[in-house]
Order: C-alpha cells, then sequence, then structure tokens
C-alpha cells in the first residue's frame, strides 16, 4: 500500500523533466485573453419523473421533478489558453437559476487554477471528466464518475499524460490527489427532517494515478492505461436519530493525523472510548481500472475495465482473517490468504469509426455488482474473531450517508441514488445488479450531431433488505443536436424509463445556448 502511495506523490511532483520548449516572457500571459462564454436554458417536461438519461451524468445539474429547468451562464479561462507558456492560469464561473431543483440558485463552478509546467493547482469547485471512458456515451465511472454535483476542492494533478524521462517515451503517467468539502448539509436536513441519518460538515479526499505504457511518437498502434482511482468521505459529524426520540452523533476527527490516514487507507475500524467500533480512517473506496487501445487508419477501439472496491480484501484480491483472542482479539496474529474472484466490474468496449458520419462511435457495456466479497458480514467483531470476506453493501455507509452528493451517487448512475427514495433515506437501495448498457453516436452533417443511450438492469436491492424479486428496468434516450450560425446551439432529447427500479417515466428536454470568446 506504502508503495502505491510513493507512486502517487510522485507522479505529482515531478514535472520538472519535459521535452517541450516552452516561452519564458510573461508578457505573452494575458489573464484577460481567451474568456470563453456560454449562456443556456434549459427546459424537462415528463410524464412521472425525469427519465434516468435525462437526469444522469450531468455532473448533478438536473432534477427529478414532473417539469424543471435552469437558466445558466458561465464564463471561463481555460489552462490551455496559455498552453506554450511555462506557467499559466485559469479561472471560471459558472452559476445557474432553477426552478423545481433542489437548490434555488447553484453555483456549478467556481475555481482558479495555476499550472507550472505539466503540474496544476487547483482551488474550487469545477466539473472533472472521467478517465479511461467516453463521457457522452458511457454509463459511467464506479468510484470517479461525473453524475453529481462537484465537490469544492484543493487538487494537486498532472491532468495530461506526461513522458518519463526513461523508456524511450514508452511510459506515460498522471493523475491527482484532492482535498475537499461537501456542501449539502441542508439538502440533507430537508430530504431526512432529521428523521433519519444524515451527516454534516464532511471532509473529502480522492486520488487517482494512471500509467500508459504505449509511444505516440512511433508508429506502433497498441497502448495500455493501468489506473487506480480512491477516495475517502472522513471528518464530520454524523447523526443518527433512534426510535426512541434520541440521536446517536459520530464525530469524525480532523487533526493532520487524520487527512494523513484518509490518504493512506486502512479500511478497519477500531474501539475507541469505551464504544464497540469508531471509524478511523471514514468511508473508503475505490476502482481498479484499465484500458487497451488499438488505433488503425480507420478505425480505433478500446477495452476496458473498472473493478470497484471498498476495503483491503476486494482492493487486492484477498481475503485474509486470523485476529487472535483476548487482549488480542483486534489483532492480526497471523494471516491466510485466499484469491478473491474477480466480480464487480464494469467491462467495456468502444469502437470509434473515424470518418463514418452516421455512427461514428459505439460503446458497449456490461456491469455486475452483486457479489460485493460475497453475502457473509465482513468486519469481524467481539463475538466473531475472524475476517469474513462479504457484506461491503456498495455506496453506502454506517457512518455516513454513502458515496452521494446532493442526493446524486459520486459514481455510475446505474446505482439508485437517494434522490429517487421517498422514505427519506439517503442510501443507495438498489446496488446488487447486473446491466447491460449501449451507447452510439454520429454526426450526420457537419450542424447535426446526435447519441443513442439504452440501458437494461435486473436489481436484487441490498444484502441488508434485498427485494423480494427480481426488479427489472429498462432506460432509453435518443439526443439531437444542431448547431445554428454565431454559435447558437439548439439540443433536444427524449427518454423514458420502465420497470420496478426507476418506475415508469417517459419526458423531453429542450437546451438552447450560446458561445463564444471575448477578450478583455
Amino acid at each position: 500500500m506504502k508503495k502505491l502511495h510513493i507512486i502517487y506523490a510522485s507522479l505529482l511532483i515531478s514535472v520538472s523533466v519535459n521535452a517541450q520548449e516552452w516561452i519564458d516572457n510573461p508578457e505573452t500571459i494575458k489573464p484577460g485573453n481567451g474568456l470563453q462564454y456560454n449562456v443556456e436554458i434549459q427546459t424537462s417536461a415528463s410524464k412521472g419523473q425525469t427519465p434516468l438519461w435525462l437526469n444522469a451524468n450531468k455532473y448533478g445539474l438536473s432534477s427529478l421533478d414532473k417539469y424543471n429547468g435552469y437558466a445558466r451562464t458561465s464564463v471561463i479561462r481555460p489552462l490551455r489558453t496559455d498552453s506554450l507558456c511555462r506557467w499559466g492560469i485559469g479561472y471560471g464561473l459558472d452559476i445557474a437559476v432553477p426552478f423545481h431543483y433542489t437548490s434555488k440558485f447553484i453555483v456549478q463552478q467556481a475555481f482558479v487554477e495555476l499550472r507550472w509546467l505539466h503540474g496544476t493547482l487547483s482551488v474550487g469547485s469545477k466539473e472533472y471528466p472521467m478517465e479511461l471512458k467516453s463521457n457522452t456515451l458511457s454509463s459511467g465511472s464506479q468510484a470517479l464518475g461525473i453524475n453529481a454535483r462537484p465537490v469544492p476542492q484543493v487538487r494537486l494533478a498532472l491532468p495530461e499524460y506526461w513522458v518519463l524521462p526513461f523508456a524511450n517515451g514508452w511510459l506515460r503517467l498522471k493523475g491527482h490527489i484532492a482535498y475537499g468539502k461537501m456542501t449539502d448539509d441542508n439538502w440533507q436536513h430537508d430530504f431526512t427532517n432529521y428523521k433519519s441519518k444524515y451527516a454534516e460538515n464532511v471532509l473529502y479526499h480522492s486520488k487517482a494515478g494512471y500509467l500508459k505504457i504505449g509511444n505516440e511518437d512511433v508508429f506502433f498502434p497498441l497502448s495500455l492505461e493501468l489506473g487506480l482511482e480512491m477516495a475517502t468521505e472522513f471528518g464530520g459529524t454524523s447523526y443518527q436519530p433512534q426510535s426512541d426520540g434520541t440521536v446517536t452523533t459520530y464525530k469524525g476527527k480532523t487533526g493532520i493525523k487524520d487527512f494523513w490516514k484518509a490518504f493512506m487507507p486502512g479500511g478497519s475500524d477500531v474501539p475507541e472510548k469505551g464504544t464497540a467500533y469508531q471509524n478511523a480512517e471514514g468511508n473508503q473506496l475505490g476502482s481498479w481500472v484499465f484500458r487497451i487501445n488499438y488505433d488503425a487508419d480507420t478505425w480505433r477501439i478500446g477495452v476496458y475495465g473498472d473493478h470497484y472496491f471498498e476495503d483491503h480484501s476486494s482492493m487486492l484480491f484477498l481475503d485474509y482473517d486470523g485476529y487472535g483472542t483476548g487482549d488480542e482479539w483486534n489483532t492480526n496474529v497471523k494471516r491466510r490468504y485466499t484469491l478473491y474472484d474477480l466480480k464487480d466490474i464494469l467491462l467495456g468496449a468502444e469502437l470509434n469509426l473515424k470518418y463514418n458520419r452516421w455512427v461514428r462511435d459505439i460503446v458497449v457495456e456490461y456491469m455486475y455488482t452483486k457479489y460485493q466479497s460475497g453475502s457473509i458480514y465482513h468486519d469481524h467483531t467481539i463475538n466473531i474473531n475472524d475476517h469474513i470476506g462479504g457484506c461491503d453493501n456498495y455506496y453506502n455507509h454506517y457512518i455516513y450517508t454513502g458515496w452521494q452528493h446532493w442526493g446524486q451517487v459520486i459514481g455510475n448512475p446505474l446505482y439508485r441514488s437517494p434522490i429517487y427514495n421517498n422514505d427519506g433515506l439517503i442510501s443507495v437501495e438498489d446496488n446488487r445488479f447486473v446491466a447491460f448498457h449501449l451507447g452510439i453516436g454520429g454526426r450526420p452533417t457537419d450542424n447535426l450531431e446526435y447519441r443513442i443511450l439504452a440501458s437494461y438492469q435486473r436489481g436484487f436491492g441490498t444484502y441488508d433488505y434485498p427485494y423480494n424479486k427480481k426488479h427489472h428496468n429498462a432506460s432509453f434516450m435518443v439526443e439531437a443536436a444542431y448547431h445554428l450560425h454565431h454559435n447558437w446551439n439548439v439540443k433536444g432529447a427524449y427518454g423514458m424509463d420502465f420497470g420496478a427500479i426507476l418506475g415508469h417515466n417517459a419526458g423531453f428536454q429542450l437546451t438552447i445556448s450560446k458561445s463564444g470568446i471575448f477578450n478583455i
């Protein structure tokens, strides 16, 4: 584990070696130039709730209400404006005034970022895309997705692949380390009405590292990308109302040591101050990701995987036991390892037909989340002093409100987000499922482009609250965008849901926008 984190730190610090020729003249940096603006209006009307693919993977800027919409405006100066200089500056403000949303006013993005050579430092709330997947056609990433509102954070990153100074250009690295704070306290109060578990002032940590094996500077069409994405919810205060009217409170720690524990995942709970358990590192989760690419003259294909985990055993594909007795009841006195089955994975393929207008991109995905380390409780207890794999309960947590922000799961939206719940519980009530997903996109003319998303899902509920019988769900969306003169754009989308997981829904969404560039 320590080696993994040494790699994270090294790839973010080692940015000084570079083959690019940089411009040293500071006068080439003009912070008022290259400002990109966008003005947008969107409205949705549905029978039932907003269908899944009209709601999901929009960085949380969406609503389930029957009628909803927003007016949005943004001004952003991207870092690539100063791409030829040794250092660069970027900033942005993106706000929305919605109706029938979880907020009456939304600051979607507000950030400042600096770049020195290839390393960047960002402060604030910003929309970050998924890695190793199509952001328009994929169902989404399991750990670091694009389904929820951005978390304000301080982020140190190598955002683009950096060529290592050895291996003759065949090895490249990128990644990030970030700390931030959740902003949905008031929404949790309203959603739960203080009658079920909620949390306040929860802190956020994420990190990711990606290694690319391949050389783009020579004719070699094959490349391999390997990555590890990890995240932690920690600190804050969790409130758990009880049936007798009392409230059990869990106070997370926020010292320097606890920030380090969030960075170095432990995945264990330790007794403290007479309690049976006190969470030591918070809600730990992550994904192993990989992608194999083949780039031919007229087509390109990528095959990828995304294995989700919530503890050491599923992370390392291992199970272990051997806890002691008596005073050593919580101490590993010996270890026995057995291989974990490689389950709970998203497998996908993306085909790009470079010169085909009508069908340009095709994405096919299969997702299995039923195993979750098995059906037996995972952590050992005072009465059971063995560590037994099982019951990881994906996206949920016994102290925190799980892997969600503003009611939307932060990962893949096929996990049913808490915002769909009618019982006032902030929990993912369908996290064991098998799903199939198809995405198709094309650009028949220079001005017209489209995409189609279709998903089928068999849900089993959770280990704690399984369905009495399998639930089925199918979701579909067709979307077309037409680009007019002077950077005006009109986009229309129609979506449907069928089944017991999300219900029967049908809706239409219209978006009109105007974009451009100006200088101060």
